[in-house]
């Protein structure tokens, strides 16, 4: 079990106390998350099988009378302030995704209130576990807090799924910020894409989830990942279809003839991989690790040949963790381009998997990569340290 989480959540606290003098009123939580299988096809409206992970991020918290948010990060000194009703763009970093979400909820007509709080977390950056959406998820959750407000999880998915693209201008699909929204205690969630519909999966009972981050990093918004989203787009055009969830792996080879070959490669990998996505959530319910295992191997494949997001250090790390016996399969998770894969491994031999995985890998590559065993947890949630009600608001 990771134990950085509450180390995270104490460190905010602490943090708040020293900067203003008393207790936060409110502390918030959203988690990272690890996609097992169904990788670029949410926004092609298909499949995905993410689980909400330890790591996350923390905010606490005292709701204000106005509408500004002034926060820290622990990572940075300088306390950020920006007026949550009519943010305004500035020269990029962390605070923007705060703004982004605070400007979808307020042009959605959401209410906004203001805060002061102190952010934390421990979700590695640039590892494809998805470090943005947990921003955005946590401050959701804070300005909604703060306001004494509702909190409708698949709506506040969406909202922040449009601040990313809208505000940020990363295009991604919806899987990321619905599993921090929606995330629930030792299971995947099986998540549709268009209709938002999700279904609780059970992990395995003999197997253990582990990240493998590679240490290497890339720039999702100056990355390839915009240039295969209109590929698919295009793939989908020429189908005649809304989005390429809407083709069968059968209806896919009839009508592949004439399509770009890249963009066939592309759409060929989606596909399948929606395929491949329900296919492990049904060997998860049957309790079947070596189908899900090789489930994640295909796919791990499909993403190297067809798709081309992985890279030399991913496929390193794949190719060592597959031959240890006592991993079931492994894949690249998450956008690509670096970052993190994820093993499938036995329970009980965890531990020796880990360290041969490390060694092998600091030999082939020169990196030392961090490695994360990680249960499934719950969703974006006020956590119970709660010493005041919010401000009551007109």
């Amino acid at each position: 079990m990771n134990e950085a989480a509450p180390t995270v959540r104490a460190r905010v606290i602490d943090a708040f106390r020293a900067k203003w003098n008393e207790e936060p009123s409110l502390v918030v939580r959203a988690p990272g998350r690890v996609n097992l299988i169904g990788e670029h096809t949410d926004y092609n409206d298909g499949f995905v099988l993410p689980m909400a992970i330890e790591p996350a991020v923390w905010i606490a918290l005292r709701p204000r009378e106005d509408t500004v948010i002034s926060v820290q990060s622990l990572d940075y000194e300088r306390v950020r302030s920006f007026d949550a009703a009519a943010p305004e763009r500035g020269d990029g970093g962390w605070i923007e995704y705060l703004k982004g979400t605070a400007w979808a909820l307020a042009d959605a007509g959401r209410p906004v209130a203001g805060w002061d709080g102190v952010l934390g977390g421990d979700v590695p950056i640039g590892a494809g576990l998805s470090s943005s959406a947990a921003v955005e998820l946590a401050t959701a959750r804070a300005i909604t807090a703060a306001a004494g407000a509702p909190w409708d999880a698949k709506e506040m998915a969406r909202l922040c799924q449009r601040a990313e693209n809208a505000w940020v201008g990363v295009q991604c699909g919806i899987m990321d910020q619905m599993i921090s929204a929606v995330g629930q205690e030792g299971h995947a969630v099986l998540i549709d894409c268009r209709t938002l519909d999700t279904t609780a999966v059970p992990l395995p009972e003999e197997a253990l989830v582990v990240i493998l981050d590679t240490s290497t990093r890339r720039e999702l918004s100056g990355s390839a990942y915009n240039e295969r989203r209109t590929q698919c787009e295009l793939a989908a055009e020429h189908f005649g279809v809304k989005a390429l969830r809407d083709l069968t792996p059968e209806r896919f080879e009839e009508g592949v003839a004439g399509l770009d070959p890249v963009a066939a490669r592309r759409a060929r990998h989606v596909v399948l991989e929606n395929a491949r996505t329900e296919a492990a959530a049904e060997a998860m319910r049957a309790g079947d690790a070596q189908r899900l295992g090789a489930l994640m191997a295909e796919s791990h494949r499909s993403l190297r040949d067809d798709f081309q997001v992985s890279s030399e250090a991913l496929d390193t790390m794949v190719e060592i963790a597959s031959a240890h016996p006592a991993c079931f399969g492994a894949r690249m998770t998450g956008a690509g381009f670096g970052g993190c894969a994820v093993a499938l491994v036995r329970r009980d031999s965890t531990e020796e998997f880990t360290e041969t995985v490390v060694e092998a890998y600091r030999q082939r590559t020169g990196l030392v990569p961090k490695v994360y065993v990680t249960r499934a947890t719950a969703g974006a949630a006020v956590d119970q340290f709660h010493l005041a009600p919010p401000l009551a608001r007109g």
